[in-house]
């Protein structure tokens, strides 16, 4: 349990490489994703959620270490407040880009753990092929932003970079910013060019770095 439970803290999350998903949908993701649990928990609550058992024991098939809990335990290693009966721990997830993402998306300074788990689950649908977190931006990892991605996670390649990386890792694609203030409209834009759009955070929009 206490192990676990570290691991909804940042550094602890960074220096074991792993972080916690919860709920019968999630854990299915990550199954389908190939991401084999590291620790993987259940409670009869499982058996309550429409093809909980299902994926129980598909992922049961897949050997990874399975530990049955109380419904005690259960709700003392979750974040949420009803927990769905079932829980992984499972490595940080590291997919590559394509060589030439068509389009991508850089977030700057997005401070609110649920905006960025919306934003990566609607990037997903949208057909963005690349994600870059900039400085100040909080942590894809943070359980906040896992459930609202809703395994955006294990299917949209992210990574978090400097400016100075950000800047070579575009390249000479055209990089836009969202701003209220622009003078060209989302629909006037040549989306049909390889592109990165730029959102900035919720509180003081786009960081003089991303401007530049």
């Amino acid at each position: 349990v206490k192990y676990v439970r570290s691991l909804y803290r940042r550094r602890v999350r960074y220096r074991e490489r792993r972080f916690v998903i919860e709920g019968v949908r999630l854990v299915e993701e990550a199954f389908r994703a190939g991401i084999a649990p590291a620790l993987l928990f259940y409670s009869q609550g499982v058996n309550a959620i429409p093809g909980g058992r299902e994926v129980l024991v598909e992922l049961q098939k897949g050997g990874s270490p399975t530990f049955a809990v109380s419904e005690k335990v259960m709700r003392a290693m979750a974040d949420t407040v009803s927990p769905q009966g079932v829980l992984a721990v499972v490595p940080f997830v590291e997919l590559a880009p394509p060589p030439s993402p068509s389009l991508g998306l850089v977030l700057d300074r997005l401070r609110d753990p649920g905006n960025l788990g919306t934003i990566l689950r609607s990037a997903n649908a949208a057909g963005v092929e690349q994600v870059i977190l900039a400085p100040r931006t909080v942590d894809p990892y943070n359980p906040k932003v896992v459930r609202g991605a809703m395994g955006a996670h294990f299917r949209l390649p992210f990574e978090v970079l400097s400016w100075p990386e950000i800047t070579e890792t575009l390249g000479a694609v055209q990089v836009l910013l969202a701003d209220v203030r622009a003078e060209q409209a989302y629909y006037e834009v040549d989306w049909t060019r390889p592109s990165a759009l730029i959102i900035g955070g919720e509180a003081y929009g786009a960081s003089r770095e991303a401007r530049e």
